[in-house]
């Protein structure tokens, strides 16, 4: 496995790309119950989450008619079982037009993203509240339902299908997730968990979504700090976020790092212009 040698601040960013290339693309670890890893050719295809999901390495490894082939294979898969699928995509992928062939497929891209990555000890450190929230590490599945409602209302949809996944991953492998709510007066008004990947240097920072009236009093600081606190705890080198455009200023300035950027594509049979986001089932 690649391992990264860095001073006190992340710099070397090629050598930081090439480490999230071999330790964060590929198979996760531990799946939830019902949910499936196939192979098929250079991609990997996972089964039984809320979308089918892609996953494919730097250089796909096919051209021209071969790509569209297999493109249109993992869409047909998924047409017949009347789901929704991602294929998640980065700004350096290969080859090139890898993501005009997804369009002419009748995937959809999804709002673009920029992959940041930094130092756990650097982000690791007491968090600072505002008054009247409190930080706590939950397990059980009402909290995950109350995650998943102050979700809806953030994000305007409906994102009950974001308790039923946190329970199944907490059910798989409940040392490998930490999730983390901000309260105040009982009401959970942010959420954001920690995915652990083991046998890499990296653990995976998702959520970090504020009620409106909460936002810019330094909840997400306190979030990532806390998990950062975390990931130190348990040897974790570096930490990577998936960062939306309101969130990649504040990680600049922690000290995060970007790498590239990601983009899904998402075919629906239903609605290919749906917008549902992913948090952390990569």
């Amino acid at each position: 496995m690649l391992r990264v040698v860095l001073s006190s601040h992340v710099t070397d960013i090629d050598g930081l790309l090439a480490a999230y290339d071999e330790q964060m693309r590929g198979e996760p670890p531990n799946p939830p119950a019902g949910v499936t890893y196939e192979q098929d050719g250079p991609l990997l295809r996972i089964v039984g989450q809320f979308r089918g999901f892609i996953s494919c390495p730097r250089d796909v490894g096919l051209r021209g008619a071969e790509l569209d082939r297999l493109i249109r294979r993992q869409r047909d898969y998924f047409a017949t079982r009347g789901e929704a699928v991602e294929w998640k995509t980065r700004g350096h992928d290969r080859p090139t037009d890898l993501v005009d062939r997804l369009r002419a497929a009748g995937f959809v891209p999804e709002e673009q993203e920029t992959v940041m990555i930094g130092l756990a000890q650097e982000m690791a450190r007491e968090p600072v509240l505002p008054d009247g929230v409190r930080l706590r590490q939950v397990t059980t599945d009402a909290d995950m339902h109350r995650i998943a409602a102050m979700e809806s209302t953030v994000w305007g949809q409906d994102w009950s299908w974001l308790a039923d996944d946190l329970i199944a991953r907490i059910s798989a492998a409940s040392t490998e997730i930490a999730v983390m709510v901000a309260e105040a007066d009982g009401e959970v008004v942010s959420a954001a968990w920690l995915v652990f990947r083991a046998g890499t240097e990296f653990a995976g920072l998702w959520g970090g979504s504020t009620l409106p009236a909460w936002r810019g009093r330094g909840i997400y600081r306190a979030l990532l700090a806390a998990r950062a606190q975390l990931a130190t705890a348990r040897r974790v080198t570096f930490l990577q976020v998936d960062a939306s455009d309101d969130s990649a200023p504040i990680l600049s300035r922690l000290g995060f790092q970007a790498v590239t950027t990601t983009t899904p594509y998402v075919w629906s049979p239903a609605d290919p212009g749906s917008c549902v986001r992913k948090f952390g089932l990569d």
